[in-house]
This record gives C-alpha cells, sequence and structure tokens, in this order.
C-alpha cells in the first residue's frame, strides 16, 4: 500500500519536522519510520524469563524494548539480557542514579529517566557521562500521577502547562550538560489531557516524542481508549515513536501499535483484512472465518491486504483494492480476487485453507519483488 497523498490529498499526513536521535542502531525521528515499542512484565532479575518474553516481543515485530531496572540484582541481569536481544533496549530508571549508571555499562541502549528525580546535580552529571560514555539515548518520561509537588502546588492538578513544564525543566538538564541525545514523553491516562500535553511540548521542542495513553486499561478498552488519543496525535504528525499501555500480553500491545499505525497509512506490517460486520445476506461464516485467518496469517510480516466479505453487495468493490479477496456467493462457493480480477469460484469448505496458500504466495511474490529491486538498486550505485 503506498503512498497516494498526490491524488489522494486527503489521505496526507504532514509529519512534524523532529531532530533524529539513536536508540541503538534503531533511529527515531526525523524522517524514520514510527517506531512500536513494548515493556517486559517479567522479572528483570530472572534472566531467562525476560529474553523469552522479548523473544516474543521481537517476534511481534516490537522495533525497540523497555525493561524496568529496579534494583541491583536487575541491572546485573541486563547484561546477560542485552547480549540476547535482537532490539535495542531501553532501561527504565526510576530515582536511584547508580541504576542507570549501571544499565548504560550493561548495554542499555537508552535510559528512560528524569533527570531531577535522580539526585543532586553530581549525580545528574554521572549519569548523564555514562550515557556519553556508552552511547546511550535518553528517554524523559514525565506521567500526569508522578508530577513533581511544587509543580502539582502551582497549578493545583495535573494539567497540560504541569506537564509540558515538568518535561521542558528535566530537558534544560540533559541540555546544560551538552547532552542531546533524547525524546519525551508526557503521558496520562486521561486521552483529553494527553493529546493536550503533546500538542504543547510539540510546538515548545523540536527534539522526537514517544507518545502513550499509559495506564489506558485492559485490553479492549484500553485498546480504544489509546487509538483515539495517540490516533489523534499521529493524524496530525506528531510523534515519533509509540508504545500501547495495556494491562494484558505485552505482545497485544505491538500488535495495537502497529494496527493503529497500519490504520493512518503510517506503517506497514502484516496482513490488512477487510472484512464486513455479516448480515443475513452473508455466503459464509464471516465472524468465524476472519477469526481463523488472522490466526493462520499471524506469521507473514510482508504488507498486503486481503478482503473477506460475505456478499455481493460490497465484495467485488472491495477486492478492486485488495491484493487477495473472497466474496461469498450462493450454493456453498464464493468469488476469489487476486490484484483485483477475479481468480476463480472457490467451495466454502476448503476456502481457508486455499487463501491462506494464496496470501502465503503473495507474500512470496512481494518479498522476491523488493529483494530484487534492492539488489537492482546496489548495482545500480
Amino acid at each position: 500500500m503506498s503512498d497516494h497523498s498526490h491524488i489522494r490529498p486527503w489521505r496526507h499526513i504532514e509529519r512534524r519536522k523532529s531532530r533524529q536521535i539513536m536508540v541503538g542502531n534503531v533511529p527515531v525521528g526525523g524522517d524514520a519510520p514510527i517506531t512500536v515499542q513494548s515493556m517486559t512484565n517479567t522479572p528483570t532479575s530472572d534472566a531467562n524469563a525476560t529474553i523469552g518474553q522479548i523473544r516474543e516481543l521481537e517476534e511481534a515485530g516490537a522495533d525497540i524494548v523497555r525493561v524496568s531496572c529496579p534494583d541491583e540484582d536487575s541491572t546485573a541481569a541486563f547484561r546477560t539480557i542485552a547480549r540476547e536481544a535482537k532490539v535495542p533496549l531501553v532501561a527504565d530508571i526510576h530515582f536511584h542514579y547508580k541504576r542507570g549508571i549501571e544499565a548504560a555499562q550493561a548495554g542499555a541502549a537508552c535510559l528512560r529517566i528524569n533527570p531531577g528525580n535522580i539526585g543532586n546535580a553530581s549525580r545528574v552529571r554521572d549519569v548523564i557521562q555514562a550515557a556519553k560514555d556508552y552511547g546511550c539515548s535518553m528517554r524523559i518520561g514525565v506521567n500526569a500521577g508522578s508530577l513533581e509537588k511544587e509543580l502539582l502546588e502551582k497549578y493545583g492538578e495535573p494539567c497540560p502547562e504541569a506537564m509540558v513544564e515538568s518535561a521542558l525543566s528535566h530537558a534544560r538538564i540533559l541540555q546544560d550538560h551538552d547532552f542531546h541525545e533524547f525524546k519525551i514523553s508526557v503521558k496520562a491516562s486521561d486521552p483529553f489531557l494527553t493529546v493536550a500535553a503533546y500538542q504543547q511540548l510539540a510546538d515548545a521542542i523540536d527534539c522526537p516524542l514517544h507518545l502513550g495513553v499509559t495506564e489506558a486499561g485492559p485490553l479492549r478498552t484500553g485498546t480504544i481508549k489509546s487509538a483515539i488519543g495517540m490516533g489523534n496525535m499521529l493524524w496530525a504528525g506528531i510523534g515519533d515513536t509509540i508504545r500501547v499501555s495495556l494491562a494484558a500480553d505485552p505482545v497485544e500491545e505491538i500488535k495495537v501499535g502497529f494496527d493503529i499505525l497500519k490504520s493512518l497509512g503510517l506503517r506497514h506490517r502484516g496482513v490488512n483484512i477487510i472484512a464486513c460486520p455479516s448480515c443475513a445476506r452473508q455466503g459464509f461464516n464471516v465472524i468465524e472465518t476472519v477469526a481463523v485467518l488472522e490466526e493462520k496469517l499471524a506469521h507473514i510480516a510482508t504488507p498486503m491486504s486481503l478482503s473477506v466479505i460475505g456478499c455481493v453487495v460490497n465484495g467485488p468493490g472491495e477486492a478492486l483494492y485488495t491484493d487477495v479477496g473472497f466474496t461469498g456467493g450462493g450454493a456453498g462457493s464464493g468469488m476469489i480476487y487476486l490484484n483485483g480480477k477475479i481468480a476463480g469460484k472457490l467451495a466454502n469448505a476448503g476456502m481457508v485453507d486455499h487463501i491462506v496458500s494464496l496470501v502465503e504466495a503473495k507474500a512470496a511474490e512481494l518479498n522476491a519483488a523488493r529483494e530484487a529491486e534492492a539488489v537492482a538498486l546496489v548495482a545500480a550505485e
């Protein structure tokens, strides 16, 4: 699915211009793709369990993974964890400056830290120096639920102005030490507060922004709240990396994150299934079929589209714009479409396996074309 903004200007999103930083080998900000993150919830001191969860997140497509480092046992295990991870790791640090230094030494690609909360000036200087020495970037993470006491007294409650003031004061500490490899988040569980804070912050500083509606809730309601909040900001061009905060398996956060980006045409991974909600006209059980297909196609990372429509009212029209399509008909069969054209009739009884095979073949074709294009570009240079 390419960018058709030149012929469909109403689909175009003008991204905020931010400076680019590196989180390990992953660029964040500038013209880099918007990255998707999650966080482990295993005890970090249990290196094997944490590595296992990171593997699951990597397979789901995570670009960056955050790991909490609350104590010395955690930073001791972090070295092993970082060595095994295939994606850059962010060490989540709160209050204790030594954990930040230890995490940097252990291989963290980024420190999630609020410089103003880790002690006196010398401690702050030591953490920043460790980040410089070991090539770490930083994320300043402001949360509405943990604002500084003086800001709450000044403003009376968490508000966008208080969150932005907190973020900028932490940023100044880093800038005063000639450290500029940082991104900022200003999260709240209230989407209204979150969006307003990010809008103000986006105008106030040029660093990359890490988006999230924090503590969004369980899978269904948290997904909706995150899609409303982050979708609003992303549509406005704000955001360089995202984390969906769900009280659910962290893998679900990655799936939802990609779905949000995919819905806005900002990032594409895996099969985008277009399906009708079904009605009495359906020629097969749409809901059951789509659920099975979603599971059987989860292994495909290649960006592509599949339409599964229950009847001929909208089915042929949707199939015109998808790589593979199936439209329900009568007498226990329907029509298969490839690249928007009819490719034959298919019995409902064998439709799932046949559709899976068609999607896998199309993915292989698209991958081969991309590889050939890459080889041609190298040869041309």
